[in-house]
């Protein structure tokens, strides 16, 4: 697909259409931008159209905030900081290098922001957001102790999957339970005509986070909850 079929799609903003533009020369540009997908129009479905499609939840649809955990390369927040501009994104990235990248193609999105943190360690995001969203990040149960943290009540943790193994689904849920997250709900996707076994996964918060979470950075990697 082109770009501005992905926009029309989508509903994407003439200026945020503009400014994803800007994105994709950008990492097409720099040979140092941390994706391996660098040709613009394979970006615009692989990375564009693949992050877009959770515009198809209501929940991310009328997000005002939104958190983006472990931006990398900015996907899906900045695709998300273009098409939403009422909605604050918060490109949340570990690695400084990346920050720096992030906070070049983010230029022309005054709704997005970077923040140079570990999930774990963000106080500023605590109870904050309508919506995290995390793509290629982390096994579910990881996610879910990353998410729910950052989330207000009544919020959604977002999570790109392909197909999830049995065993990753049953420790996420018993992660979730934990965390005050009610059961994950999987919605398949179709971002783009050649896109296979896409899904989001779904969390909402249902209860509030106990206070012992977020754990010290590391911990929800090295023991992760529910068994994963």
């Amino acid at each position: 697909m082109t770009l501005e079929a992905v926009g029309r799609r989508f509903g994407v903003p003439a200026a945020g259409v503009a400014a994803l533009a800007r994105i994709l020369e950008v990492q097409a540009a720099d040979p140092a931008a941390p994706t391996t997908v660098h040709d613009v129009a394979a970006a615009v479905d692989r990375h564009l159209a693949d992050s877009l499609v959770a515009l198809e939840l209501p929940e991310v649809r009328g997000a005002g905030r939104i958190a983006d955990l472990g931006a990398g390369a900015g996907w899906p927040g900045l695709a998300l900081a273009a098409a939403l501009p009422h909605a604050r994104v918060a490109l949340v990235e570990s690695a400084i290098r990346r920050c720096r990248y992030l906070a070049i193609a983010a230029a022309d999105l005054p709704n997005a922001e970077v923040v140079h943190a570990r999930a774990e360690d963000w106080p500023a995001g605590l109870g904050a957001n309508d919506v995290v969203t995390a793509r290629a990040l982390a096994a579910l149960p990881v996610l879910c102790e990353y998410a729910a943290p950052l989330l207000a009540e009544g919020g959604v943790l977002v999570a790109w999957k392909g197909a999830v193994e049995p065993a990753e689904a049953a420790a996420g849920a018993a992660a979730a339970e934990i965390l005050g997250l009610g059961p994950g709900a999987v919605h398949p996707v179709a971002p783009y005509p050649a896109a296979e076994r896409r899904t989001l996964h779904v969390f909402r918060k249902i209860a509030p986070t106990p206070a012992r979470f977020p754990r010290r950075p590391g911990m929800a990697v090295k023991r992760p909850l529910g068994g994963g």
